[in-house]
């Protein structure tokens, strides 16, 4: 039905994950990844006998870097559509307030880390809305507004599988385990909530999350996501009010999380990469946001 390419970030396996469709008509990309793993994602698909002229379609489920970097260098180089949400599509066009936002956060690690960032041909941007339906290599994927981690997020339902970005959480394979990426600008746990519960009406038969699936007990992994919301919130929210400093909360939130990850069976290599997907310092400054911008704490 769809393969997984393992983009080895960071020479790290099972950390971003492309999905690759072959249609009637073409090949679909779900996610391309950074633009610092494009060579993994060419030397993927010549694997698999695919060549760069035979990808017709790709769809973005959110434009961080992690996920949509490296889509305007594949739009160019194979001439594919890149499908995005609305809010989203501008700044694949034009990327130079993303990447200023980005450059913010991580500095001189912006180009080890994540790569070029090409924009993408306007003519090739496809902006999507809620329910639109996809012809993606002649296959139909239907697109859901699923915001909350950001508020420009899709997530694409075909034939039973959930393709879920990071509303879908992180999970690594061979594990239970759960962790929520929680980062600013953007965090909104009730929309998350919404979003989560739209996608249990739906019964998915399957999750396929970016970080890193796919998952067949789909029910368990989307009521995980409804518990690991209120318990990080909650950790995080009651450290503040405690007095806590920001340099305080994140070993401690580092340390909760390693914890957590251990009792529900994660070995020692696992917790560090759940660390590398999903650092804590950036989950403390998002629920921090978060605190002061939608739940109005003076905090």
């Amino acid at each position: 039905m769809f393969e997984v390419l393992d983009l080895n970030f960071q020479e790290q396996q099972e950390i971003i994950a492309s999905y690759v469709l072959r249609g009637p008509t073409g090949v679909t990309l779900i996610e391309t990844g950074p633009g610092s793993t494009v060579s993994t994602l060419l030397a993927g698909l010549e694997r698999l006998g695919i060549d760069k002229d035979e990808v017709t379609d790709i769809l973005i489920t959110h434009i961080h870097l992690d996920h949509a970097g490296a889509a305007g260098y594949l739009a160019r180089l194979t001439g594919a559509t890149v499908h995005v949400h609305h809010v989203g599509a501008p700044h694949m066009i034009d990327p130079s307030k993303l990447l200023a936002s980005a450059g913010r956060i991580y500095g001189q690690q912006m180009g080890p880390l994540w790569g070029d960032f090409l924009a993408v041909p306007p003519q090739q941007v496809h902006a999507l809305q809620d329910n639109d339906v996809i012809d993606a290599g002649g296959l139909k994927i239907t697109a859901l507004d699923t915001p909350g981690h950001a508020y420009h997020h899709m997530t694409y339902w075909l034939d039973g599988t959930c393709f879920t970005g990071d509303i879908g959480g992180v999970r690594l394979p061979r594990y239970t385990h759960m962790r929520l990426p929680v980062p600013p600008p953007e965090l909104h746990i009730p929309l998350w909530k919404q979003s989560v519960r739209r996608l249990q009406a739906l019964k998915p038969e399957r999750i396929a999350p970016t970080h890193f699936g796919p998952f067949e007990d789909a029910q368990n992994h989307l009521e995980s996501i409804l518990e690991k919301l209120d318990a990080v919130s909650d950790y995080v929210r009651a450290l503040k009010l405690a007095g806590e400093s920001n340099e305080q909360i994140i070993p401690q939130l580092t340390a909760w999380l390693a914890d957590m990850a251990r009792a529900e069976g994660v070995d020692e290599k696992g917790v560090q990469r759940y660390e590398i997907i999903v650092p804590s310092y950036m989950n403390v400054t998002g629920l921090l946001r978060y605190f002061r911008k939608v739940e109005g704490l003076n905090i």
